[in-house]
């Protein structure tokens, strides 16, 4: 895989209010993504994320523009995986099961479902189902499954929002442990800068609607790095003196 041109000229939506006048969600947006590269994305609330996501994954193609990798290939074409802010665990299937679930019948279902939920810790695990299970490990079994099918693109829409921050910070170190091991590109969508900090390398600041990139910052510090490092603190510090009105989606 190579890297990822985003390229949107303009996606709009039907305005109910004003049928004459269609909603702009996204103009103007550039945006390459390096094979390989943990890119996290942060915007106002109602920037269009979500939008973008779903335009990225190919769920959505009615938009004027490019999304591609490598030669004018289509990006939805990629062997994708997403987890997403809810675990999103089938009921009816138990843990191995809704690992296994998303693999196709020429691949060893047991042994690789028990090779990542073991990584995340839940080998005791596998014959409990989804009710029985806390939030934090639903969504240990949830990661285990976006890395299962070995994607060449993993998109993560904020997946450890409402839970608690020690949970949280284990599993932010298990999603970059698992990245180690098996390599991909991460779309990673938040609205924590420090998360953006610790797991990123480069971290994409939108613009308000109509969505833009309004800013790309690299972050070169040395893995592996701690949550509550002054280095993190450091960073988030020097990015908002800079742009102090970044979060809101201005410069």
């Amino acid at each position: 895989m190579q890297n990822i041109s985003i390229n949107i000229e303009k996606k709009e939506f039907l305005n109910y209010e004003n049928k004459i006048k269609p909603h702009i969600a996204i103009k103007n947006f550039n945006l390459e993504i390096a094979k390989g590269q943990f890119c996290s994305i942060i915007g106002p609330s109602g920037c269009g994320k979500t939008t973008l996501l779903n335009l990225i994954a190919g769920l959505d193609k009615a938009y004027t523009g490019s999304i591609s990798f490598g030669k004018n290939k289509a990006v939805y074409n990629l062997n994708k995986a997403f987890m997403f802010q809810t675990p999103r665990l089938l009921p009816w299937l138990n843990v191995q099961q809704n690992v296994e679930v998303v693999l196709n019948k020429n691949q060893n279902k047991n042994e690789i479902s028990k090779k990542f939920l073991s990584i995340m810790g839940l080998e005791k695990f596998l014959d409990y189902y989804p009710n029985k299970l806390s939030g934090g490990m639903q969504r240990r079994v949830a990661l285990a499954r976006s890395f299962a099918t070995q994607p060449q693109l993993l998109i993560l829409d904020e997946p450890f929002t409402s839970l608690d921050e020690p949970v949280a910070n284990l599993l932010r170190k298990m999603l970059l442990e698992l990245w180690v091991k098996q390599p991909t590109t991460i779309i990673f969508v938040t609205h924590d800068i420090n998360e953006a900090i610790y797991l990123s390398d480069k971290i994409v600041f939108l613009s308000k609607p109509p969505s833009k990139v309004l800013k790309e910052i690299s972050i070169n510090t040395k893995r592996p790095r701690k949550m509550d490092n002054n280095i993190i603190q450091k960073i988030k510090n020097k990015i908002l003196k800079e742009n102090n009105s970044i979060l809101k989606g201005e410069l």
